[in-house]
Parts: C-alpha cells; sequence; structure tokens
C-alpha cells in the first residue's frame, strides 16, 4: 500500500503540472511586458515598477533613457531632474535614491555591466530577491522564480504554497517545477494573476485553470 503522505505528494505533482501545463496553453508565447533593450535598462525599469504598472513604467522610461542612457549618466545624475523623470511611477524620492544607488555601484563596483548572479545583483541598492530573479530569468537565461504580489496570490489561491512570505514562496514554487520551468512558470503565474485571477475581482468564469483551482473563494466571485 502507498502511504498517504506519498499519494498526497503524488497527487500535489500531478495537479502542479497539469496548472503549468493549462498555463502554457494559455499563454504559449511568455514575455517580460517591461520594455527594455540591455540588462541595465530591465534592471532600472524593474526598480521603477515596485508598485506601479508596467504600462506606466513604460511612459516613463523613454524619456528616462533619453536623458540618462547608462549607469555612469544616471549614477551624476541631478536628484531634482531624475525624479522630475520618474516622479509618476510613485514613490519617486525613494526611487531616485536607489537608482543612483544602483548606477553608482554598477558603474564603480561593476565596470558599468549589470552584473548576472543572484549574490551580486542583490547587494546593489535597490535590488532585491524579485528584481534579481527578473533580470536573471529574463536576460541572462538563468532560471529563477519571480514572486510578486500577483505570484504570490496565485500561489496561495492555487495551494501550491501556504505561505506569506516570499522567499518561502520562492522556495516552494521551487521545489515543485524543475528548474528549467522557474523562468517560464513564474512569469505566466504573473501574468495571469495581473490579468484573471485579480485581487478584487477575479474574473474566474475565464479563467483557464478553473478545474484545478480549489480556492475556497472562487465560487463566490
Amino acid at each position: 500500500m502507498i502511504p498517504t503522505n506519498r499519494r498526497k505528494a503524488d497527487s500535489q505533482s500531478g495537479r502542479a503540472k497539469k496548472i503549468a501545463l493549462q498555463l502554457r496553453q494559455a499563454m504559449p508565447d511568455v514575455r517580460i511586458e517591461l520594455t527594455h533593450r540591455s540588462p541595465w535598462e530591465l534592471l532600472v525599469a524593474t526598480i521603477l515598477s515596485a508598485q506601479c504598472t508596467d504600462q506606466r513604467v513604460n511612459q516613463v522610461t523613454p524619456a528616462l533613457f533619453h536623458q540618462y542612457p547608462t549607469p555612469q549618466s544616471m549614477a551624476i545624475s541631478e536628484k531634482a531632474d531624475l525624479e522630475a523623470l520618474i516622479k509618476p511611477t510613485g514613490f519617486y524620492k525613494s526611487k531616485a535614491k536607489n537608482l543612483v544607488g544602483c548606477a553608482q555601484a554598477v558603474s564603480n563596483r561593476f565596470g558599468g555591466d549589470v552584473p548576472n548572479t543572484m549574490d551580486e545583483l542583490t547587494s546593489i541598492p535597490g535590488v532585491g530577491r524579485k528584481t534579481a530573479n527578473v533580470i536573471l530569468g529574463g536576460v541572462f537565461g538563468k532560471p529563477g522564480v519571480v514572486v510578486d504580489t500577483h505570484v504570490k496570490r496565485m500561489a496561495n489561491r492555487l495551494a501550491l504554497s501556504c505561505s506569506q512570505n516570499p522567499e518561502q514562496i520562492e522556495r516552494d514554487l521551487q521545489a515543485i517545477y524543475p528548474q528549467a520551468e522557474w523562468t517560464a512558470v513564474s512569469q505566466r503565474l504573473l501574468l495571469h494573476g495581473r490579468y484573471v485571477c485579480l485581487a478584487r475581482k477575479p474574473r474566474c468564469r475565464a479563467c483557464s485553470l478553473s478545474d484545478v483551482c480549489e480556492w475556497e473563494g472562487k465560487l463566490m466571485k
């Protein structure tokens, strides 16, 4: 007889695989929605995206990168000028401080090139694990699980994690999915949460995961 915990693990694994498959069928070509032409531009855009929509960031970055095209130029930017350019993204004073610190670190410690390891990236001001994983998976092809508010919500509602801590959720998803799938799975979870499984009014009738979702609030929404 197969132990109960083994049966539960096999069932969870099968459901997780089905979630990944159905997300892939719904979104075969998944990509980062922040407009960028280089690792540096993606790093800046991701820092600006904190508590801001990607659409709004994409409206701001063309003028920002025209004014400050390199880490070196942003590192010596005038505070007032930088704040004015990024003000529409919200929390512009703290973001400007982080961007200058980030630009100085990339310029002085990494020779102007965005580093490609978790430890190096998270040593940069304003860069946490979420941002680092965006960069690793988005431009360097290194698998990373991005956990933002959408992924956190999706992981909880789909019972892929019961934690509220982003780093624990990252570990839980890493344990469930093969490393080669980390980037794509987390990006699809992010986009599904952004456009379908909304925080306040999830679009359950339009959800491609309805048959595998056991969230108790599903039928009430």
